[in-house]
């Protein structure tokens, strides 16, 4: 290697850093002397035909070696780089498309061009966090109006693959979120399917939450497939469970997604986006979107859910989606399990009937595939919830369930973590709140859904009579440490659940 070049040799250094591409470099790099790289800046690295824009840190120990360069996981797969290839690093050329995001942050309207352009250099990996943060939040606060809120969402349907299905209806749900356990979709999925329709239903892993359907189905199935394995198992079966990141069906989201969430700030224009480019690119035509309301749920007043509803229906007609919003109960969470294989459990438990599955989970259910199966045209109006509740108690729904898991490589039974401990009720009284956000934190202290067998069982809903001793929930985990980290954040949020 020439002294003067900019070409340094790659050491696996085993760093994760979730979606952000990071790069490791020596203070006494003859690069960064040569190049006057700082911590933090943003650089190029290639080693071709691949290249990737990461942002710099800079080492003083002896963890890298004056001619060596290290990359997070995250840049390092991108790369597809091995120990010891050589890597040239360069200069940012600058980003263009930053003067568009400068210009939404002094609230300016911008064109479908301009959004173009953002996404594109998003999907290039061209923006570090706090390009995607600025930009997040300069759409955030009603900052984006309808026409906005309709070019964003097909630059992003155009930004990625797009399915076609041949078929003049193809039906998906999605509910915006902030229920723990609220796992409707792949009882959806199966009544909807084994009544006839199409449902290539791609989900999400878990960011924040204890458990993503994804992940819940990836106890019982595989769900990381190729678009050539979901295309078969469609035209096989009529649906599928996959986890959406691999079909790369609208990919900014992706990276959207994680910046909203770490910020805490759900813009509601992008979301709208999110959620309608990816049901677009995915091939859909008909769409219901379960919008629950509640204190400690995603959308908190009924004000807010009509004017989502309002905005959602006009973009989904300008994209060429017919949409129907259902608004729900969002007070407390949906069914008994937290976590990915205890909702697992609670998916079978109603898909085969018992008489002890959580009557809520399946209520939830059968209202939003009776709404689909009437949407679609496929039952008339009024007689949707019976034929949905009549596919899924002959067992037809169950059948059809089993069949897409073997479809997709395997069905295996979930099984909960094996340790436990009872939280009983300190006081007698009626239960008065379940704090969502709360009870989930606690699921996820537990384990979930890194570790899919840990999370809750959750025993009560608002309005029961409690009695001091009963048992309200279980918590399950891994290791007995993390069951105590779970129990002393229950012990120091008494308010997880209010009975009074």
């Amino acid at each position: 290697m020439e002294p003067n070049s900019n070409t340094l040799t790659y050491k696996h250094l085993g760093i994760y850093t979730q979606n952000e591409n990071v790069v490791y470099m020596r203070y006494d790099c003859h690069v960064c002397k040569s190049e006057g790289f700082e911590a933090l800046v943003r650089i190029r690295v290639s080693k071709a035909p691949r290249s990737i824009v990461a942002s710099l840190n800079v080492v003083s120990s002896n963890m890298l070696l004056p001619g060596e360069i290290g990359l997070s996981d995250a840049a390092a797969q991108k790369l597809d780089v091995s120990e010891n290839d050589l890597l040239h690093v360069s200069h940012l050329e600058p980003i263009a498309s930053l003067g568009h995001v400068r210009a939404k942050i002094y609230n300016n309207k911008l064109d479908r061009e301009a959004y173009g352009h953002i996404i594109s250099d998003i999907i290039a990996g061209d923006y570090s966090n706090i390009h995607l943060s600025a930009f997040i939040t300069a759409c955030a606060g009603d900052r984006m109006d309808l026409d906005e809120i309709t070019d964003l969402t097909k630059v992003m349907i155009t930004s990625g693959k797009t399915l076609d299905w041949n078929q003049r209806i193809i039906v998906d749900k999605h509910c915006i979120g902030g229920l723990p356990g609220n796992r409707t979709t792949p009882l959806v999925v199966a009544m909807v399917t084994a009544y006839g329709l199409t449902m290539p239903k791609t989900s999400s892993r878990a960011i924040t939450s204890p458990a993503g359907t994804a992940d819940t189905m990836e106890v019982m199935t595989n769900v990381t497939l190729s678009s050539d394995e979901i295309e078969r198992v469609v035209n096989q079966e009529g649906g599928c469970f996959v986890w959406g990141g691999t079909a790369q069906l609208s990919p900014a989201d992706d990276v959207l997604i994680k910046i909203e969430k770490a910020l805490d700030i759900d813009s509601e224009g992008q979301l709208i986006a999110s959620v309608l480019s990816k049901k677009a690119a995915a091939g859909s035509t008909h769409v219901v979107i379960d919008i629950p309301v509640g204190e400690t749920a995603k959308v908190r007043s009924m004000e807010m859910a009509q004017k989502l509803q309002r905005d959602m229906e006009a973009v989904g007609w300008a994209v060429g989606l017919t949409v129907k919003i259902v608004i729900t109960d969002g007070t407390q969470p949906v069914g008994r399990g937290i976590g990915p294989s205890l909702e697992a459990m609670d998916v079978l438990s109603v898909l085969k009937n018992e008489a002890m599955a959580p009557q809520d989970l399946k209520e939830r259910a059968v209202l939003l595939a009776g709404e689909l199966l009437e949407l679609s045209g496929k039952v008339v109006s009024g007689e949707g919830n019976r034929r949905a509740l009549q596919v899924l108690e002959s067992g037809k729904a169950y059948d059809k369930f089993i069949s897409i898991c073997e479809a997709q490589g395997r069905f295996s039974l979930p099984v909960p973590a094996p340790h436990t401990l009872e939280v009983k009720a300190e006081r007698s009284g009626v239960l008065h709140h379940i704090d969502n956000r709360k009870i989930a934190k606690l699921a996820k202290l537990s384990g979930a859904p890194r570790a899919k067998s840990a999370g809750i069982s959750l025993y009560v809903r608002l309005g029961d009579r409690i009695t001091k001793g009963q048992i309200l929930y279980t918590l399950h985990a891994v290791t007995e440490g993390e069951l105590r980290y779970a129990l002393d954040y229950k012990n120091d949020h008494e308010d997880i659940i209010t009975i009074l």
